[in-house]
């Protein structure tokens, strides 16, 4: 199994004739499920629930959340209907698939689901969102680990992006221009395709573009590149009031800095310009086994790692450290031949005794494909990969000698000792010669820039392979995390939205995403959505 990819009816009939609150309610469930069950299709039951509905709401609504969710439901069925925004038949395989989550531990159940091909088609549905009063939330790959993208709870209206999902190049100006929808796996073949460019992003073919690289985009060229947040040079956006608006450098900078690191707070981005760069012609797959298998060896190899990325470390390398119950490797891709990468590689195989354990050269796309462990590489819909499971995030500096021990104990006795199909990732991300860290810490919303503070990316993963999620599971991560955290100051860490852990209340979570920007960012969520209509329940809070 892959790592995991990181980064928001009707028919009617029988209806008894209203007699008072209960029997009335009992008249709309009944009409909506068999309104469901039929698909939408009859004008005639729904001229019934339409009435029943009418009439019932007017002794319930401000009683019974159900007869809220129904009036809502009606309303903006009737306003998408009437701007002519497509959307998914509730109950059909296109609604199925749309709110079907990427993790399979949190399915909520949406109000509605535009499924847009244009620009005009997104403005009349956040215009409807706004008018009906229902929280919206776009949703372009769907990898939310908190299905945020569905909205993080139920009675969302979501923006179905990935029908939009085309990708051009311009090259005279060297600019791709990205559609919303696009996953990652299409938009890196068809800049390859064209010219064979390139922009920094993840490994995960099937994840949005959108969500990725707003909020981030980590991959194995971030550490030559930079973030794929760092090559957002323009974004489309349409906001609370429905109207659409460029944003660039020079056209509203204050929304485009928002967007760069927070994007999903303001709007429903349904482009981007992303700069690009050559494809390496060459670059190399490589791995290194670490002996990790007590405490003492966890200490020593983790210090020599971070003595070196802080100050050795090229940039032409990237890399990870993954370990699993079977095995502790770094993974990583360098930007050159496999003679280059063992002249780079060496001082470190030195300091840790070891060997470089697999190395393959490849052309630019043979190595993204290979980071997809089989996954189809150019992917849009249908698209059904979903697991199980509990995530949380971390960015850290390098770690005093008294923290690296708890992580290294816990690692040995606690996650040693859990059975189920864990992962730790540490990403190797700052540093020295870091093109993450070289970039101004205001540029962008995006918090985690300081060379000091910002060394590792963390993601760790627990998920089982059949079943439930178990109830007395989370503590296994959360401890782990703790093991971290608690010898460091708050200012020393933070945590990745793409990776977003919704067991954190939302202060909490505002605070450890957002860190030193949050004030800026809930300023302007003020001036841009004071009423939160682009929310979730970690979204960030107006003033």
């Amino acid at each position: 199994m892959p790592l995991a990819c990181a980064g928001f009816i009707d028919v009617y009939q029988g209806l008894v004739p209203y007699v008072g609150p209960r029997s009335s309610l009992i008249s709309v469930r009944i009409a909506e499920k068999l309104f469901i069950r039929a698909g939408g299709r009859s004008p005639k039951l729904k001229m019934h629930l339409s009435f029943a509905t009418s009439i019932t709401l007017v002794s319930l609504a401000a009683a019974n959340p159900l007869s809220n969710r129904l009036a809502k439901r009606a309303a903006i069925d009737d306003c998408l209907r009437t701007a002519n925004v497509p959307v998914d038949a509730p109950n059909s395989n296109d609604w199925r698939a749309d709110s079907n989550p990427f993790n399979q531990r949190l399915k909520y159940t949406p109000v509605a689901i535009a499924v847009p091909t244009t620009v005009a088609q997104v403005q009349a549905a956040v215009s409807c969102a706004a008018k009906v009063k229902v929280k919206v939330n776009p949703k372009s790959g769907g990898h939310s680990y908190a299905s945020f993208g569905l909205g993080g709870e139920d009675g969302h209206f979501v923006v179905q992006l990935d029908r939009m999902n085309a990708v051009t190049y311009d090259s005279a100006t060297e600019i791709a221009t990205v559609q919303a929808g696009a996953r990652l796996g299409r938009v890196a073949t068809a800049l390859y395709n064209n010219g064979k460019r390139a922009f920094s992003h993840g490994t995960c073919p099937g994840v949005g573009v959108a969500g990725h690289s707003l909020h981030g985009g980590f991959g194995f060229s971030s550490h030559t590149y930079g973030l794929a947040v760092d090559a957002i040079v323009g974004a489309t956006v349409v906001l609370a009031d429905s109207s659409v608006v460029e944003t660039s450098q020079t056209e509203n900078p204050h929304i485009f800095w928002a967007l760069r690191g927070a994007g999903s707070n303001f709007g429903i981005v349904t482009s981007l310009k992303f700069k690009t760069f050559a494809a390496p012609s060459q670059v190399t797959v490589f791995a290194i086994n670490l002996p990790w298998t007590n405490a003492s060896a966890i200490v020593q190899g983790w210090s020599i790692i971070q003595d070196w990325l802080k100050a050795e470390m090229p940039k032409e390398m990237n890399g990870r450290i993954l370990g699993n119950r079977m095995q502790t490797q770094i993974q990583g891709l360098y930007h050159g031949t496999q003679a280059q990468l063992r002249t780079a590689i060496q001082p470190l195989l030195t300091k840790l005794n070891a060997q470089i354990s697999q190395q393959q050269q490849y052309d630019w796309m043979g190595a993204f494909s290979y980071y997809t462990y089989g996954q189809q590489v150019d992917v849009s819909r249908p698209y059904n990969l979903v697991e199980t499971f509990y995530s949380k995030s971390l960015v850290t500096p390098a770690l005093p000698s008294n923290v690296l021990q708890n992580v290294a104990n816990y690692w040995i006795q606690k996650a040693m000792s859990n059975n189920r199909n864990w992962f730790i990732i540490i990403d190797l991300y700052g540093g020295a010669n870091s093109a993450i860290t070289k970039v101004a810490s205001n540029a962008t919303a995006y918090a985690f820039r300081d060379p000091n503070n910002h060394l590792f990316l963390y993601e760790f993963y627990d998920r089982v392979n059949f079943g439930s999620y178990p109830s007395n599971g989370f503590e296994f991560l959360d401890g782990w995390v703790k093991s971290f955290t608690d010898g460091l100051t708050t200012d020393q860490w933070g945590m990745y939205i793409n990776y977003a852990d919704p067991t954190m209340n939302r202060t909490m979570a505002q605070d450890v995403y957002y860190r030193k920007n949050l004030p800026k960012l809930r300023a302007l969520k003020t001036e841009l959505d004071p009423t939160e209509l682009f929310y979730y329940p970690q979204a960030i809070q107006p003033v």
